[in-house]
């Protein structure tokens, strides 16, 4: 049996439809969601810091950082990297720019990481431009960026065999989020005990640097 709206409910029901109809629409995949998060940020710059206490970082450590997102379209996304240093001109070493775009749509999408190095002349550095591809759906917080084939290349005529197993990990919280965060990371396959993390206060924006060199 069908039992009849009250006269104050059946007033109610038009606002309730079009409050229901301006609730935008969730990301359709991980990776949207991803892309999303990481976008919302564009024109800002964040403080940050290293969170690693790896010997082999020693020289970064207590260091001021900004990450600057620097350039921003649909499917590309620039981060620029400002580390202090008091031998760098300016006071800052600005030679290191993140560089991630996206490919395919929905549940295909997939992600690249390439880091651009550059000199205070705006010179492109003998490494640069190398970086990885996402293999996985990722998560709306996190994408892993294994080694790619062009990168493995350009480490093994450059003597950074080292590097040839190495996995970057961009992970990034909308800038809606009251506690948003951002860090960069990078790990080794073959080295369990290599951890390299900065991390930054992303919802506290800070005045924007410099252009990073030869931007």
């Amino acid at each position: 049996m069908q039992i009849p709206l009250s006269a104050t409910a059946a007033l109610a029901l038009p606002s309730l439809l079009a409050a229901c109809a301006s609730v935008p629409d969730a990301p359709a995949s991980p990776q949207e969601a991803y892309w999303n998060a990481l976008s919302s940020h564009c024109g800002k710059a964040y403080a940050g810091s290293l969170a690693t206490q790896d010997a082999r970082d020693a020289d970064w450590a207590g260091k001021p950082m900004i990450a600057h997102w620097a350039d921003c379209s649909d499917e590309r996304i620039a981060i620029a990297f400002h580390v202090a240093d008091e031998d760098a001109h300016g006071g800052w070493n600005r030679s290191r720019t993140w560089i991630l775009t996206r490919t395919g749509s929905g549940a295909d999408t997939r992600f690249t990481l390439k880091h651009a190095h550059r000199h205070a002349d705006g010179a492109a550095d003998a490494v640069t431009f190398y970086g990885g591809a996402s293999d996985a759906a990722g998560s709306a917080g996190a994408q892993d960026f294994p080694v790619d084939a062009e990168s493995i290349a350009l480490f093994t005529r450059e003597g950074l065999d080292v590097s040839l197993t190495n996995v970057w990990r961009v992970e990034v919280d909308p800038a809606s989020a009251s506690d948003a965060a951002f860090a960069y990371q990078l790990t080794r396959a073959n080295d369990p005990t290599r951890l390299f993390r900065v991390e930054f206060d992303a919802s506290d924006p800070v005045s924007p640097p410099p252009p990073a060199w030869g931007w």
